[in-house]
C-alpha cells in the first residue's frame, strides 16, 4: 500500500512540474506570440466551382527583422459534375515574396470530393507578402485550369 501512495505522489509531483514548465493558453495568445492575425478569403476559381478561405498569422522576432508566417485554410470542391461529365477537383496555390519582393511558389493543395473540403496548413520564414490563387484541376492532371485571380492574403504593410 505504501508503494502505491509513494508512486501516486511522484506522479502528481511530476505532472505539476511539467504543467508549470509549459506555456499556458494565455501566454500562447499574448501579443508577443501572435503579432498579426487575420482571416482571408473566400478566394474562388473561375465560375466559383472551387474556393478556399482561412486564417493567416505572423510572428516577428524580437528585433523585427525576421518573421514566421502560418497559413491555415480549407479548400472546397464545389463542382458537382462527375469526372465523366467534365467535373474537376479544387486546387489552391500560394506564392510568397521575400523582403526583396521576389516571388516563389511555397505551397499547393489539391482536393477531389464534392461537396466536401480539405483542411491545410503551412508556414514560411522571412516573408513580405503571401498571395493565393484557386483553380480547378483534372483528377489525374498536374495542370490547373479555370483559375481565379491572385488574392493577397498578407503583406507586411497590412500590419
Amino acid at each position: 500500500m505504501l508503494k502505491k501512495i509513494a508512486t501516486g505522489a511522484l506522479a502528481v509531483a511530476a505532472t505539476t512540474a511539467l504543467a508549470l514548465s509549459l506555456p499556458t493558453a494565455a501566454s500562447a495568445t499574448s501579443p508577443d506570440y501572435d503579432d498579426y492575425s487575420h482571416s482571408w478569403g473566400a478566394v474562388y476559381a473561375k465560375h466559383g466551382l472551387a474556393k478556399a478561405h482561412g486564417k493567416v498569422s505572423v510572428n516577428w522576432d524580437h528585433d523585427g527583422e525576421s518573421n514566421e508566417v502560418h497559413v491555415w485554410g480549407k479548400l472546397y470542391d464545389r463542382d458537382n459534375r462527375t469526372y465523366h461529365e467534365g467535373g474537376k477537383c479544387a486546387f489552391v496555390k500560394f506564392e510568397a515574396s521575400d523582403f526583396d519582393h521576389d516571388w516563389s511558389p511555397v505551397y499547393y493543395k489539391k482536393y477531389c470530393g464534392f461537396p466536401g473540403y480539405k483542411p491545410f496548413h503551412f508556414q514560411e520564414h522571412d516573408v513580405y507578402a503571401v498571395r493565393a490563387k484557386v483553380c480547378q484541376i483534372g483528377v489525374h492532371s498536374n495542370y490547373p485550369k479555370k483559375c481565379g485571380p491572385w488574392h493577397y492574403i498578407y503583406t507586411a504593410e497590412s500590419e
